[in-house]
This record gives C-alpha cells, structure tokens and sequence, in this order.
C-alpha cells in the first residue's frame, strides 16, 4: 500500500510540529507540506496542483485567521474533490460536527486525541469512510435520539420566521419583511429556536429543510 500524504494546517506552530513528531513515527503517513491558515493552505495547494502534487489528506484546524477550517474545507472539496479533509479541533459541540461534516470533511478529531486516533481517522479518509473522536459520536448519538420536536409546537408567525431564516435571512431582513421591529424578529427567532430545542439559526434551516418546510439548495 502507497504512503498516505498528509498536509497539516493550524495556526500554531507548536501543534504541527507535534503532528509531524508522530506521523513521522508511522510507516504508512507522511507530512508533505503545512500551513498556518486557511488561506496560506490553499495558495499552497494552487501550487501544488500545478504541480500534480496535491496531499491525499489535509489535517485541518477549525479556529484560524484569515480564512478559518470550514472556509477552507469548502474551498478545497470545490477545488480538490479528490483530496479528503480531517478536522482537527477543541470543540466537541453537535452543531460544530455538522458544519465541518456538511463542508466536506472526511472526518472530525479533538486536540487531546489519542496519536493512534489521529492515524485511524487519516487512514479512514483514504478509505472513503468518515471517522469520528468517540467523544464526538458521543454528542452525535446524543443529539440524535433527543426529544423530537414538530413544527405543530411554533405559532403561524413562528413558521414564517423560521421559513425566512431557513432562506438565510437576518433579523432585519425579518423585521422588513414582516414589517415589524428587529427587536420583535429577534425575540420570534429567538422563540423558534427555544421551541425546537435547537440552537443556532444554521440548525434551525436544515431542520426546516428536513421537516419538508423550504427546499434544500
């Protein structure tokens, strides 16, 4: 089997040479490049690109200046389809494992992993199949078998707030369309969101896409 070629991006030093020290410890994975923000990684993989030598997989931060890790993840599933994505972060949170999952990443892995997880969720990504931190599918499985909430529990004005929000509208993009306050609009979101146990405006449109309420983009 060929040697997995990894590319490394966080915004601290200290973090990838730490990946470096252990990937160098593995036969099958080795680090061919590095970046500290999702910009410099992308200009990066342009030249790289031209030079039909692009990573398999790139270990990506979430938090960075410039361009954070779901930026750059987007741009280079776009970009690069080919090459897969591992999200290195602190956060375990639901909402956070779907933004990075939704923008392509091959995988999700916390800083304080175990080394043997890092290389798992790697070999995984070349595999095609996504690899989860424990603790991650843990507050997956969690969110999942939550209570179920139905649309029946929002008012006919809660509906069309959510519909608006669905459709990526701001509160007082709401407020003008509604032809109410952006005090109002916020507190109607607010109320939306409080019913349906959910908890930002990015959960609530692809739970209104799901529900059958808007179509999905």
């Amino acid at each position: 089997m060929s040697t997995i070629r990894v590319f490394l991006v966080d915004d601290h030093a200290v973090v990838r040479r730490g990946m470096r020290a252990f990937f160098e410890m593995l036969d099958d994975i080795e680090v061919v490049g590095e970046a500290g923000d999702g910009q410099a990684a992308l200009d990066e993989l342009a030249v790289r690109a031209t030079a039909d030598d692009l990573p398999d997989v790139v270990l990506m931060d979430l938090l960075m200046p410039r361009l954070d890790g779901i930026g750059a993840t987007k741009a280079i599933k776009q970009l690069y389809p080919q090459v897969e994505v591992v999200a290195l972060t602190s956060f375990s949170e639901a909402e956070r494992v779907h933004v990075a999952l939704e923008a392509g990443a091959a995988g999700y892995l916390l800083k304080d992993a175990e080394a043997d997880q890092v290389g798992a969720a790697v070999r995984a990504a070349m595999r095609g199949q996504v690899h989860l931190d424990p603790a991650v599918a843990r507050t997956l499985t969690r969110s999942l078998v939550a209570p179920q909430r139905t649309a029946t529990a929002l008012t006919p004005r809660e509906r069309e707030i959510l519909v608006l929000v669905a459709h990526g509208k701001s509160n007082r993009d709401i407020a003008e369309a509604l032809v109410i306050s952006e005090r109002t609009a916020r507190t109607h979101v607010s109320n939306v969101l409080n019913k349906l146990g959910l908890a930002s405006r990015t959960q609530a449109a692809l739970w209104a896409v799901r529900e059958g309420l808007v179509t999905g983009p």
